[in-house]
């Protein structure tokens, strides 16, 4: 029996499938701390979080298996390793963690409360273990909930029944704003539960729409703060751990400061853009610069992401495109130090709309014509794509997306979209803030009105309401899902709510073929919102 304990936490950012990185990342994790007794991984680490069906092939198990085996070996001496992976028992398949000590995989603790909601659909590929017990480890029993474990009692109260003495929780936690708060709330609920210090540990990464940010923490019996690693970098965090007379605690570690609203948004972005584009082996972006606020941010943030250098972007005017536009974004692209180009779409357009002209004769000039240009721009920038492999970002806001303000094959082109998940008016919150670290989005392109200039003289507003009313109603619809009366009784006109309610009904069929994008609110369009694309239901008739 001993009575200190040095544990590493890693926080680190595995990518997904890729099992021989991720096993070099742990060992070269572990060399880091070779006087600790324990490191403790995230969820799944081994072969990433979240594998989805990918652990439905017995090949990928196997390897998974095969490289916990490999770094098993490695302990016999150095530190004992609590490492993440998925385990099949005869016919069942859990979500499991190993100890790895003495050279081999000394026990294994099973996942009891498998999530099956919003983004997670574990029920679809593990079984669920049953309650787990205490972990023996140098005369220490040690608690291994993992992740959604605590987020119920039941787990960690049977732990601290069985004997536990320290609870540590590997996780696979999604970033949405202000969960870091949710997080901190709910180990304390547990901590005050079973008397139990415990350490919660992240992992770090985006893993296509969704982006961990890290942010582990360690919080003592009795309810005081002993560590809080940083958000959206990795980080190995030693900590040391002493037995009082009142159980263990863990001596007082460093506190990060951690971002808040518009810099925490920012950062998610920008971690979920970079690892998205990396991970996939893209060596650059490119993207249409408007003159705009949304791809001025869009723009801001893959340089952020990536380097100026690995950014590309493309002005493509047309006849309604105002000289103000043209200065704003060559200023924009200036500011950002990346590499700009014009390319006037008047040809194309002009030769789609003679080509289509017998068939269209005797028709008014409408939305069609103005989807034209936005589909010319669409194919020159995915030409540019084929041409020197830069993948090609989307610019959309959910204001955007949930009311069908979007045109297939044309501003939807694109393999990722950083802002997917930010309304508008957060879109200018965001810009002032990202200004606020350095000046890189004129300021005309943050006050002007917002326009696609598919016409003459056009403005969001003429056929939307002003964004800061549309965000209102869409997060009463989207985020809370509020029926039409609740919304109205907020001060809204009942008409615009049930022609904003039908708007975001019939976009469905559009946003079902939209680029991924990062995860930011509690209700995401696709992981979270699942809605049907052919759908009679109207709230409020």
């Amino acid at each position: 029996m001993t009575d200190t304990l040095i544990i590493a936490l890693a926080q680190l950012n595995p990518t997904l499938g890729a099992i021989a990185a991720n096993l070099a990342k742990a060992r070269e994790a572990r060399a880091k701390v070779p006087d600790a007794d324990l490191i403790l991984f995230p969820e799944l680490f081994i072969c990433g979080y979240p594998p989805e069906d990918l652990v439905l092939r017995p090949s990928f198990v196997a390897a998974c298996r095969a490289a916990v085996e490999e770094l098993a070996k490695d302990t016999i001496s150095g530190p004992g390793v609590l490492m993440g992976l998925p385990w099949r028992d005869g016919d069942k398949l859990y979500n499991a963690v190993a100890l790895l000590a003495n050279g081999k995989i000394e026990t294994l603790r099973y996942k009891f409360d498998l999530p099956n909601y919003g983004v997670f659909d574990e029920k679809r590929v593990f079984q669920p273990g049953p309650a787990p017990g205490p972990i023996a480890f140098k005369g220490v029993r040690i608690g291994v909930p993992i992740c959604e474990d605590i987020w119920t009692e039941e787990t960690c109260e049977t732990l601290a029944e069985t004997g536990a003495e320290i609870l540590l929780v590997p996780n696979g936690s999604p970033f949405e704003r202000n969960k870091d708060d949710v997080r901190l709330n709910l180990v304390v609920a547990r901590v005050t539960e079973t008397g139990l210090p415990m350490a919660y540990l992240n992992q770090v990464c985006g893993q296509d729409e969704l982006v961990f940010d890290g942010a582990s923490f360690v919080i003592n019996a009795d309810r005081s703060l002993a560590l809080q690693m940083p958000m959206f970098e990795e980080a190995i965090a030693l900590t040391e751990w002493r037995r009082g007379d009142d159980g263990w605690s863990m001596v007082q570690g460093e506190t990060s400061r951690l971002p808040e609203k518009e810099e925490e948004t920012w950062k998610a972005c920008v971690l979920g853009l970079r690892d998205y584009v990396n991970k996939n082996r893209f060596p650059s972006v490119v993207l249409g610069l408007s003159g705009g606020i949304d791809s001025a941010v869009v723009a801001a943030m893959a340089v952020d992401a990536l380097g100026a250098d690995r950014v590309h972007c493309v002005m493509l005017p047309y006849a309604y495109t105002s000289r103000d536009s043209l200065v704003d974004a060559e200023e924009c692209a200036k500011l950002l130090g990346v590499r700009y180009d014009v390319v006037p779409i008047k040809e194309p357009v002009e030769g789609f709309l003679a080509a289509l002209g017998p068939m269209f004769e005797g028709t008014s000039s409408g939305i069609t014509e103005e989807n034209l240009q936005s589909r010319s721009r669409g194919v020159i920038l995915m030409a540019i794509s084929n041409k020197f492999g830069g993948m090609v970002l989307t610019t959309g806001n959910k204001s955007e997306m949930s009311v069908g303000y979007a045109t297939l094959y044309g501003d939807m082109n694109g393999g990722y979209n950083p802002i997917k998940d930010v309304y508008k008016t957060d879109v200018y919150r965001l810009a002032a803030w990202r200004n606020s670290q350095g000046f890189v989005i004129p300021e005309r392109i943050i006050t002007k009105a917002p326009t696609a200039e598919l016409r003459e003289n056009q403005k969001d507003q003429d056929s939307l309401p002003p964004y800061d009313v549309l965000d209102d109603i869409l997060e009463g619809l989207v985020e809370n899902e509020q029926p039409v009366a609740e919304i109205v009784a907020r001060g809204h006109d009942e008409a615009l709510v049930k022609r904003i309610q039908h708007m975001l009904y019939i976009a469905e069929y559009k946003r079902r073929q939209a680029a991924p994008g990062v995860k930011i609110t509690r209700r995401n369009f696709g992981r979270d919102r699942r809605y049907p694309i052919t759908n009679g239901f109207r709230d409020g008739r």
